[in-house]
């Protein structure tokens, strides 16, 4: 397949990024630093050291070091207009400390009804004992998004495509109204990352991902970040640190080595979950395929407009069926592992069920004719494709015998 131009940049950014210190010219990777103190030549530099609040210099270990600027900075340079990135133990830690850096009590906080469960969790509980206010709504439905404006709302969080079932919104237009709003939008970019969805030129304030998953890649880190333009990075960088927000240097290293070849295995895994999805799709015991790359399904088209590229992580829901079926089906699969995150190099199976979280979106879509709407979500890995597909048939034969 042909590349363009464009695509090969991010391929050459992915290589270079993050590789401009003292260290350069003299090692490919930046040093692993383990230090929890910084020493200072004198007095004087010790009193010079507090007045800075800038990455890229020593302070203090809760502050980073080398290995930890280099994520850092490669993280932003991959982010479209963003002036600097901000690196979390996890990436719900990142959700937290963005909403924290946003919202404060007596604000409104609109939750898109189709956000990943703990970033509603953290609404309804943490924020909500905080005094913030959550307020969920339908991404799709732009109309009644707009009406959910008060003068006291805040910040907006949306998630594209949404965690589970998968809709693609129109971000640049629900970003756009929440600016007219004087509201900030913030987004959780996990599953496309900055390669696959420029978040902050599509107009959100934050972008949020999860390291965990495709960054890291290998199923062997905790990390999340948050990229921001001059407005926010700021103030993201003062609440995670006053949070005491830090990574670890072996982490940051780990995200480090797995950044480098994200672009190739999100090519390999993207391939893949087409290929599965279009299996899935021609199934009679399947409702629906939850995948926004496929064609024909809802949200394609924002898709095509929006995005440069995809990954390999879709859903789908059975037809008739109930949950001992999907637990055989489930329990039978011998490639696939049964467990929870997704964007590392194995492929994963999760079954789940939608409507117990709505609030506000309809579950399950009526035109799909199912009682339960019992859903499984697949991460697929790199594996090959005709083996996954291979090992489904056999896991909906042994459904089917049950």
């Amino acid at each position: 397949m042909k590349r363009s131009a464009r695509e090969n940049l991010k391929a050459t950014k992915l290589v270079t990024t993050g590789r401009t210190g003292d260290f350069a010219d003299k090692v490919v990777n930046p040093p692993v630093w383990r230090a929890s103190t910084h020493l200072y030549e004198n007095c004087a530099s010790l009193r010079e050291g507090p007045k800075s609040n800038e990455d890229g210099r020593f302070f203090y270990g809760r502050r980073g070091a080398p290995t930890q600027w280099a994520l850092a900075d490669a993280l932003t340079e991959l982010e479209p207009d963003a002036a600097g990135t901000v690196l979390y133990p996890s990436g719900l830690a990142a959700i937290v400390g963005a909403l924290l850096t946003v919202v404060k009590n007596g604000d409104v906080l609109l939750v898109a009804d189709n956000a990943y469960d703990p970033t509603r969790n953290t609404a309804m509980s943490l924020l909500k004992r905080s005094g913030v206010e959550c307020r969920f709504f339908d991404p799709l439905d732009l109309q009644s998004y707009e009406a959910a404006f008060c003068e006291r709302t805040k910040a907006v969080m949306l998630e594209n495509p949404g965690s589970l079932t998968m809709e693609v919104c129109d971000i640049p237009a629900l970003a756009a109204i929440a600016h007219d709003k004087g509201a900030v939008s913030l987004i959780d970019n996990t599953w496309a990352t900055s390669l696959g969805f420029a978040a902050l030129a599509n107009g959100c304030d934050i972008a949020i991902t999860a390291l965990t998953k495709h960054v890291g890649g290998h199923s062997d880190l905790m990390m999340g970040a948050a990229s921001a333009g001059e407005r926010w990075y700021p103030r993201l960088r003062m609440m995670a640190q006053q949070l005491g927000h830090v990574v670890s240097p072996d982490d940051a290293a780990l995200a480090l080595r797995g950044l480098r070849t994200m672009g190739l295995r999100l090519e390999r895994t993207t391939e893949s979950a087409f290929a599965i999805a279009q299996w899935l799709d021609a199934r009679e015991d399947v409702a629906a395929v939850l995948c926004p790359m496929l064609p024909g399904t809802p949200g394609h088209d924002l898709w095509r407009r929006d995005f440069t590229g995809g990954c390999g992580l879709l859903s789908f829901v059975l037809r008739d069926l109930d949950d001992a079926a999907r637990c055989r089906l489930v329990d039978a699969l011998d490639l696939f592992g049964i467990g929870y995150s997704w964007g590392g190099f194995e492929s994963l199976a999760l079954p789940f069920d939608v409507p117990p979280v709505r609030k506000v979106m309809e579950w399950p879509r009526p035109e799909w004719g199912v009682g339960e709407a019992l859903g499984i979500r697949l991460s697929i890995g790199l594996e090959d494709a005709g083996d996954l597909i291979a090992d489904l048939d056999r896991a909906f034969a042994a459904m089917d015998q049950g």
